[in-house]
């Protein structure tokens, strides 16, 4: 019973709507109706722009991390792994029952688990991220090649759930980024104009 309870509140956190929240109470807008019309952080820096775009960010990322935490909190850490109970979130912020089951993209969700489970993983994939966007000013592709970064990374330690776990996490944020690759290829994809 404990570890459904987990499961259910892994997706519940999931599926919390950072970017709507935001959007409606702090700007008295649907991020929805604009831009990409994703919830996502990089669809909320382009619609009401760097602060609200930080918060919800930062509120996605701290999803995956509380959810990832949950079996340490309940103590169940013998039967449930952290990354299984972080996917689960992940999952909800993507298809959110709080918001139709349209979300965002599974990234910041998604670091938020790793920055749970492995914190140098977490830092590096961040690093890399903004080197990549810095060279190419693109945050979709920066995203997805970050997500191969972590792929890389997490076969030298030897962590299988690990291995695992990112692997799929990346081969999902390249799947829900499938129009950005279509625009990436079109030279269409939009560019960051701040770096």
């Amino acid at each position: 019973m404990i570890i459904v309870i987990i499961f259910v509140l892994a997706y519940l956190l999931g599926s919390i709507p950072s970017g709507l929240i935001v959007g409606k109470v702090g700007y008295g807008i649907d991020i929805r109706e604009h831009g990409s019309g994703n919830l996502g952080g990089t669809n909320t820096f382009r619609t009401l722009g760097i602060k609200a775009g930080l918060i919800v960010t930062s509120a996605d990322i701290l999803k995956g991390t509380l959810a990832a935490s949950l079996p340490v909190l309940f103590g169940q850490t013998d039967v449930l792994h952290p990354l299984l109970v972080g996917i689960v979130a992940v999952l909800g912020h993507t298809y959110p029952v709080f918001a139709k089951f349209k979300g965002g993209k599974a990234v910041a969700t998604s670091a938020g688990v790793l920055l749970f489970y492995s914190p140098l993983l977490f830092i590096t994939m961040i690093a890399f991220f903004f080197l990549v966007l810095y060279l190419c000013k693109m945050v979709s592709l920066s995203s997805m090649l970050a997500g191969v970064y972590g792929v890389i990374f997490s076969l030298f330690t030897k962590d299988v759930p690990l291995i695992l776990v990112v692997s799929a996490l990346t081969l999902f944020v390249i799947y829900r980024h499938r129009s950005n690759i279509k625009r990436i290829m079109d030279k269409t994809e939009p560019k960051v104009k701040w770096l």
